[in-house]
């Protein structure tokens, strides 16, 4: 199944789920099942923004986008994740004020609506996780992991209420507890994010080990101005220039350059790969030697 089928689906669900829980946190006084229902409903907006990030990510590069659409996912994955922080800021003050306030919860409805929630957002984060290494992806099944615990979280409340006939205030903390823990790892890929947007070196990339690899390389005797960065969660792009041995002719340097492609790409997965070459290494203990003034005038 393709990526977009799979969101599509996994929608499908999500707004049945939000129709299902918004109901029953009207009738069942319940501040866990309204949880649930906010949370659904950023699910939905979150899907909605994968599926079009995924969508622009396959089309082709252009003149104007050379790179092509590719960090439209990282922007679906940063909006998604500043959603679910948005929505659990939300939650925390409904949640408070149910403890400061609080209401008669009906147990039996709010165990019930909240097993077809725990089931319906278990389902849709097993058929997105198999993406999981993909931010956007990251993102949304986020949403589905948290909605699932939320629900795992009402049900108890709701079994203790409904046992005991008391203890109302379990309901607004367990939904309290666990919006924390999701607004928390939602915060870390709101980072990761915002780490691929600012062209930061991929966190498991050993610079270190890429810059000694490319150094090995037959014909390569240093590299410098290097740099490595992601374009999306699963495309890098680096930048380097290589001091050839010698003074070899075009031809020759173009092996050279062929050569190190191929092994940073099959050793440190980088798809895309400049490289400048150099028989004498530009000007030393001076940073950025080889950068181009970024002010000069074009010459009429």
């Amino acid at each position: 199944m393709t990526r977009s089928r799979r969101l599509v689906l996994a929608l499908v669900i999500d707004l049945a789920l939000v129709a299902g829980e918004a109901t029953g946190a009207v009738f069942a006084h319940s501040t866990g099942l309204l949880a649930t229902a906010g949370h659904d409903l950023a699910d939905a907006a979150a899907l909605g923004l994968a599926l079009v990030a995924t969508r622009l990510a396959l089309r082709p590069a252009t003149a104007a986008r050379s790179f092509g659409y590719h960090r439209a996912t990282i922007l679906a994955a940063l909006a998604n994740a500043t959603a679910i922080v948005v929505v659990a800021l939300g939650v925390v003050a409904l949640g408070a004020y149910r403890l400061a306030h609080p209401a008669h919860v009906q147990g039996t409805l709010v165990v019930i609506v909240a097993a077809g929630g725990l089931l319906g957002n278990a389902g849709a984060a097993l058929l997105l996780r198999e993406h999981i290494k993909d931010l956007n992806f990251r993102a949304v099944a986020l949403h589905f992991t948290g909605d699932a615990a939320a629900a795992l979280g009402v049900i108890v409340a709701g079994t203790v209420i409904l046992a005991t006939g008391r203890f109302e205030a379990i309901d607004p903390t367990v939904a309290l507890l666990i919006t924390l823990l999701i607004g928390a790892e939602a915060w870390r890929l709101v980072r990761a994010s915002l780490d691929i947007l600012l062209e930061s070196t991929p966190p498991d990339l050993d610079v270190a080990a890429l810059a000694s690899a490319i150094s090995a390389a037959e014909g390569v005797t240093a590299v410098h101005d290097l740099h490595c960065w992601s374009l999306s969660s699963d495309v890098r792009a680096l930048s380097a220039h290589l001091v050839l041995d010698g003074h070899p002719s075009l031809e020759e340097a173009q092996v050279v350059g062929e050569r190190v492609k191929t092994s940073v790409a099959r050793r440190f997965h980088v798809a895309h790969t400049t490289l400048e070459m150099e028989c004498e290494p530009c000007a030393e203990d001076v940073a950025e030697a080889c950068a181009v003034d970024p002010v000069y005038r074009a010459v009429q």
